[in-house]
């Protein structure tokens, strides 16, 4: 008898994985299609269902969906994400079901991902474990007592949405929020903040030199700056690492996990955020309750093997 296999769909705003795993987290096939090429998301959906079927074998007994909110899981629809413009209630668990012959499945990304570490990465044997996804966005996927937890309508875990200061960068649509100082967009935000304050007293840093660069300004350029000793840069990594610590404290004292595994932004400069990240969680958190926080360990891969952990588990399928 056959091993069974599972088609997997990763869904991003610039990029989607078709592939096909194993139940040991294997990918043995993957088709890379770009997200921008198309002109809709029918056209979109066309490209998907049909690299899944060059993927497709007599082996596979499900589709699953990583993508990011908003969704409707039950329903199985894409309900307009921000990175997926015009992407509104898109059908996609009816469509590949109909296209692939096989049940699909339908997940939030951070969900996914804490899915695929928690079986296949940093949260191997931990009974209850958090994911968050620390990259263009912040939410958590949530494992609790050995199961995925959603919540009442698959919206747990969106921590991003959580003010931590009235004055701060803008996420998920709200000022000070934990995505706004804990992702790309809300660091470049952050990093442009304290540049034209350090430019105003005659002191710019590396990643912008004047006034006319502040446009251009990236987590990415930050990080190349802190790595090199700029002190402005650093200080934006500081101040991150602080709210990030903040935000977790909040996780620990709530749901009292195992460990919290953190991608993305986190896994790439974890020495420039963990000492004021660790500081806050000192002051903020119940001795008892502090917990390891460590970076994924699947690395680039971890999107790819998500979305099959999505088909493997089998939650989320329209009535």
């Amino acid at each position: 008898m056959k091993e069974k296999e599972w088609i997997g769909v990763d869904i991003g705003g610039s990029k989607i994985a078709v592939v096909r795993g194993t139940a040991q987290g294997e990918i043995v096939e993957k088709r890379k299609l770009k997200t921008g090429v198309f002109k809709g998301w029918k056209e979109a959906l066309e490209a998907i269902s049909g690299a899944g079927e060059e993927i497709k074998n007599e082996n596979c007994s499900a589709v699953g969906i990583s993508c990011g909110g908003p969704l409707d899981i039950k329903g199985g629809y894409i309900l307009s994400p921000p990175n997926l413009p015009g992407w509104d209630r898109v059908p996609i668990v009816e469509w590949l079901e109909k296209k692939l012959s096989l049940p699909a499945y339908l997940q939030n990304d951070a969900d996914a991902c804490a899915l695929a570490e928690w079986k296949y990465g940093a949260g191997k044997g931990m009974h209850h474990f958090v994911f968050g996804t620390f990259g263009t966005g912040m939410g958590m996927g949530l494992i609790l007592n050995d199961r995925l937890y959603t919540g009442r309508n698959g919206g747990a875990g969106e921590i991003g949405h959580m003010r931590m200061n009235p004055c701060g960068p803008v996420g998920y649509g709200k000022v000070g929020s934990f995505e706004g100082f804990c992702s790309g967009g809300g660091m470049a935000v952050l990093g442009q903040m304290m540049a034209l304050a350090a430019i105003q007293r005659g002191e710019a840093p590396l990643y912008c030199k004047n006034k006319k660069e502040l446009p251009s300004v990236t987590a990415e350029e930050i990080a190349k700056a802190a790595f090199k000793g700029d002190r402005t840069a650093l200080e934006v990594f500081a101040q991150t690492g602080k709210r990030l610590g903040e935000g977790l404290a909040v996780l620990m004292d709530v749901l009292n996990p195992d460990g919290i595994a953190l991608g993305s932004i986190f896994a790439r400069c974890e020495n420039l955020l963990r000492p004021a990240m660790e500081k806050a969680l000192e002051e903020e958190t119940l001795p008892g309750n502090r917990c390891p926080v460590f970076p994924a360990a699947l690395g680039e891969q971890i999107g790819d093997v998500a979305a099959v952990c999505v088909a493997m588990e089998g939650r989320g399928r329209k009535a």
